[in-house]
Formats: C-alpha cells, sequence, structure tokens
C-alpha cells in the first residue's frame, strides 16, 4: 500500500458525511486506503461509514477507538495502516482531488519524513483561522525547530516507518488530551531524529470549522496551553535548549504582532503544566517499580530523540 488516509471524529457525523463524500471524488492512480476512526461517538458515526465503504471503490477501515484524545485515535488509526505513507485530515475538511497525488509526488524526495499542506476556508463567513493561505513553498530542515503552526493536523502526511520510530503521536497532546500541538510535536521529533520537512501548497483542504470570531477565545487559550506545553517538553525531554529559546521568541513576536498579552500568561501556564504532569510521572513510575530494581523512572510518553 503507498498511501493510508486516517481521519478521526467523534460524534460529528453529518461534518463527516460530507468529507467522506469529498474523500470520494479523490483521483490517485495508485495504492491507497482509508482508516476512518471512531473515537468513542454515540451518534451515528458508525452508519455513515459503513454506508461510504459499501460503496467505495478503496478499502476502507472503521476503527472504534475508545480512549478520548486525539493523539489516542491517530495512534489507533496508524496501528492498522498499511501504507509507505500516512496522511491526515479532519472530518470537517473537504481534500481537493489531487490530494493524494500531490502528497505522494512531495514525498519522492527520500529524505522528507513529515510534509504539510495548505490550508484554506471553504465558508468564507467563517473565520479566518485555523487556515495556512501561504502559496509559497517553503522546507524545513533537519534537525531544525518546528514552531506550532508550521505542520497543522488538518493537512498533514509522514513516512509510516519513522513515524512508528519516534513512537507515533504522544496520547498528552492533541484535543481531547491534556495540551494541544499534537501535530508540532510529532514533526519536531521527526525533525530531531534528522528528517526534513515540507510545505507544499499543491497539498490543500478546504476547511469547514464552522467557526465565528466570537468561537475562537476558548480555542486560543486552549493552543496557547498546548503550545507552552510543547516548547517544555523540547526543553525537558529534548534537551534542545537552543529550540526552546526560538519558541520563547516566536511567543513574544506573536505578542507584536497580535496585540494579545494574555496568550504568554496561557503558554507559561502549559508550561508549567507539563513540568507537573512528568513530575507526577515519574513518582508514579517510582512506586511502581518492582523492589529491587535499581534502573532510574521511565516516562511512558513517547520518543524524543
Amino acid at each position: 500500500m503507498d498511501i493510508s488516509l486516517i481521519i478521526c471524529t467523534r460524534n460529528r457525523c453529518q461534518q463527516l458525511r460530507l468529507c467522506l463524500e469529498a474523500v470520494s471524488c479523490i483521483e490517485f492512480e495508485r495504492d491507497w486506503e482509508l482508516i476512518v476512526v471512531d473515537n468513542g461517538s454515540t451518534d451515528q458515526t458508525s452508519s455513515v461509514v459503513h454506508n461510504i465503504a459499501s460503496t467505495a471503490f478503496v478499502a476502507v477501515t472503521y476503527v472504534n477507538e475508545q480512549r478520548p484524545g486525539l493523539a489516542n485515535a491517530h495512534n489507533a488509526g496508524l496501528a492498522v495502516a498499511t501504507g509507505e505513507v500516512v496522511a491526515f485530515t479532519d472530518d470537517d475538511c473537504y481534500p481537493a482531488t489531487d490530494f493524494l497525488e500531490q502528497i505522494w509526488y512531495a514525498f519522492e524526495d527520500s529524505s522528507v519524513g513529515y510534509v504539510t499542506g495548505r490550508i484554506i476556508l471553504h465558508d468564507p463567513t467563517d473565520y479566518p483561522a485555523v487556515i495556512n493561505e501561504c502559496t509559497v513553498s517553503q522546507t524545513f530542515p533537519a534537525g531544525s525547530f518546528v514552531q506550532a503552526g508550521q505542520v497543522q493536523g488538518a493537512n498533514m502526511a509522514f513516512r509510516r516507518a519513522a513515524l512508528l520510530v519516534i513512537g507515533g503521536f504522544d496520547p498528552l497532546f492533541g484535543p481531547g488530551a491534556l495540551f494541544n500541538a499534537e501535530d508540532a510535536d510529532a514533526a519536531g521529533r521527526m525533525s530531531a531524529l534528522g528528517w526534513k520537512g515540507r510545505y507544499c501548497p499543491e497539498v490543500l483542504v478546504r476547511h469547514h470549522h464552522g467557526r465565528k470570531a466570537r468561537d475562537f477565545a476558548p480555542l486560543w487559550k486552549s493552543y496557547d496551553i498546548g503550545v507552552g506545553a510543547y516548547h517544555m517538553k523540547v526543553l525537558l525531554k529534548g534537551g534542545r535548549v537552543s529550540w526552546f529559546i526560538m519558541g520563547i521568541f516566536a511567543v513574544w513576536r506573536r505578542i507584536g504582532w497580535h496585540g494579545r498579552p494574555q496568550r504568554i500568561f496561557w503558554e507559561a501556564v502549559g508550561g508549567m503544566w507539563y513540568v507537573c504532569v512528568l513530575a507526577l510521572q515519574a513518582l508514579e513510575a517510582v512506586r511502581t517499580r518492582p523492589r529491587g530494581d535499581s534502573a532510574s523512572a521511565k516516562l511512558t510518553n513517547n520518543r524524543f530523540p
């Protein structure tokens, strides 16, 4: 299998139906599969997926993952994926017909480990956020710091083998978990492992998020907390002081652009919260360590090289 396309969803069967209708229009001559991960839905999500599967011209796998959190859902999809490349989009996005073809082209360079693409609004009346309309290609060198927002989960892809080496997505991160920024975290860990990344505007999805300006205040807070945790993880688990400093600089630069100094407060909260989580994990590892085991406590979060 060349590409596995993974879509995770929870209680948004109507949005998912429209998303899958767009997916059914994808044109790709190589072998690919569709994996839909149901992250504990209580609506008609299962029926929507099975109805699409009955008429689909590609293999469709339905995965039921009850553990909450997008990272857990992503990892459940990754566990059954067979593609050389795993691509991700959200259940409120509509991929272009050449979405997979453009992703495949982007990975022709064997040194590329992750790819992200352009995200535009489907409904022009929606608030212009959680998108990336840049039309200029960009390369992220191996070993470089991946800033939050440079890779977005609505449009991203990875080499499956490399993603497995870093342990997949960190369950502490992502919507439904403690912290957001699971997309930047995964790309950052791949960069640290020696893979370069690409932003390809030809890889296109339309985002139908349906939110207006008033809906974004709690979302920005959640994002900022996640970004702070990501920066602290870079420092504590990655040992990359320069990356941490670049992350802090990016915070101050955003304050200058947007005039929202409260964002640094929530990013600081996220960083300190992450420290507390690691401390609790370390204490639990010591408490449950078999008697006589002198090995140091090991945290359970996935690998950061």
